[in-house]
């Protein structure tokens, strides 16, 4: 993981996936009904994982990094403090963000989907992924 968090400072194809990261993607889509994908982004919106059969992975990584600076200037803006996560809702369905280190977990979701669940697991995944980037910095490089 260390490899490609370092990868995304300024590259935006995909790196090689994280197992340990591509796992945690695929238990919360196992774990939320009518979740129909997930991703872990670089905040410079290179893709590191991705469990979302069917979509543009890599542009759409691109543009959650874009919303994260949208959103990220929003809440500095509006005074409410750190980042933490940012939902949209379409008419096919949601797209969510969710804070995960130096990384970000975007969620995509039907709309039959219960949006608090997706909340109360995408919070809990955001943080594991966090912990996984945290322990890669401890690793040594050849990892």
């Amino acid at each position: 993981m260390r490899r490609a968090l370092k990868q995304f400072a300024g590259l935006r194809q995909p790196a090689a996936a994280d197992p340990e990261v591509l796992r945690e993607l695929r238990v919360l889509r196992s774990r939320v009904p009518h979740l129909t994908g997930a991703l872990a982004v670089g905040t410079g919106g290179v893709l590191l994982a991705e469990d979302a059969p069917g979509t543009q992975a890599v542009a759409l990584a691109a543009l959650t990094a874009a919303a994260l600076a949208d959103a990220l200037r929003l809440a500095d803006t509006a005074d409410r403090g750190h980042f933490r996560e940012l939902l949209v809702r379409g008419e096919k369905g949601y797209v969510g963000a969710y804070a995960a280190g130096p990384a970000v977990l975007a969620v995509l979701a039907e709309p039959r989907a219960n949006v608090g669940r997706i909340h109360l697991e995408a919070r809990r995944t955001g943080a594991r992924i966090a912990r996984l980037a945290a322990g890669a910095d401890e690793r040594p490089e050849g990892d």
